[in-house]
């Protein structure tokens, strides 16, 4: 069976999750190992920090790049304990080293001693990835409470605010940042108002962030999915919507971490990227936008 046709379609078993959700208790499990992805040391040395690295696109993300060679550190919530053991465990076996830094990045003391301690342990910093991110649908504007709005805004653009001015004084020529945008900050959503701005946010934030550290030769890109499989969704959607995500995708499906996480090889790696910044990466199944 080609891998075009091998990955879990819906309707899947319906099923949510309280926040923030675990990768474990999501069925089918997210698919996070790409088999048939073939390594080639194009991160050999290098050390990341990644936030949300214990499940879905960053639990991906942190094992293909200890794949391809580099030490990693991941941020994650305390509730997510479990899930990033499994992450640790994963790194692990691709023989890199693993170190997991529980907190939340609304701090931003906390995303000083986040970087501080990855740096510490891992002996520098190469690479950024900010991925990890709040969401919570509602069906109308007047749902959207104060709370919510700034909780939003406080994960989605602020951690990557607070943890790129953290990182750059580490950051060297031939460094990294990778943001996570998504598809709804380039066309909206109308049940996600608050998350669909934060990632239009951060949008404008890597283009702008990626002018600023131009002349420092630290280059600065995001990646924008469409529907993942992830428990993200699971703890944010009804059982029926969780059910039917990515349906309406042209591939009829949503993504799986692993066919994410070699988007940010490629903007990790000098090898493949080195001219290349300020961009958005969108990764649709198929769906195409001007």
């Amino acid at each position: 069976m080609s891998s075009a046709t091998a990955h879990p379609k819906p309707p899947f078993p319906r099923q949510h999750q309280r926040k923030p959700g675990l990768e474990s208790k999501l069925h089918p499990r997210p698919e996070y190992r790409a088999p048939e992805y073939r390594p080639a040391g194009k991160l050999n040395g290098k050390r990341a920090l990644i936030t949300g690295g214990d499940s879905g696109i960053g639990r991906a993300v942190a094992v293909i790049y200890a794949r391809e060679g580099a030490d990693v550190a991941i941020v994650y919530l305390r509730e997510e304990e479990s899930d990033a053991q499994e992450t640790r465990r994963a790194i692990e076996e691709a023989g890199r080293r693993a170190v997991l830094i529980p907190g939340d990045i609304r701090s931003a003391e906390f995303c000083r001693k986040a970087v501080l301690r990855a740096v510490r342990e891992l002996g520098g910093l190469d690479i950024l990835v900010n991925n990890a991110a709040y969401q919570t649908s509602k069906d109308d504007l007047s749902e959207v409470t104060e709370e919510d709005w700034e909780k939003t805004f406080r994960v989605n653009i602020g951690g990557p605010f607070f943890l790129s001015k953290a990182a750059l004084p580490h950051l060297k020529p031939g460094s990294s940042i990778i943001n996570v945008g998504s598809v709804v900050g380039l066309r909206g959503s109308e049940k996600l108002l608050d998350y669909g701005a934060t990632k239009g946010a951060i949008h404008a934030f890597t283009k702008s962030l990626a002018l600023n550290l131009a002349d420092k030769r630290i280059r600065v890109n995001c990646v924008s999915p469409g529907p993942v499989w992830t428990p993200l969704n699971a703890a944010d959607k009804s059982r029926e919507k969780v059910a039917h995500q990515g349906e309406k995708v042209p591939m009829g499906r949503p993504a799986q971490p692993e066919e994410v996480a070699p988007a940010f090889v490629f903007f990790a790696s000098n090898a493949d990227s080195s001219y290349i910044s300020g961009e958005i990466l969108t990764l649709l199944g198929g769906e195409t936008l001007p």
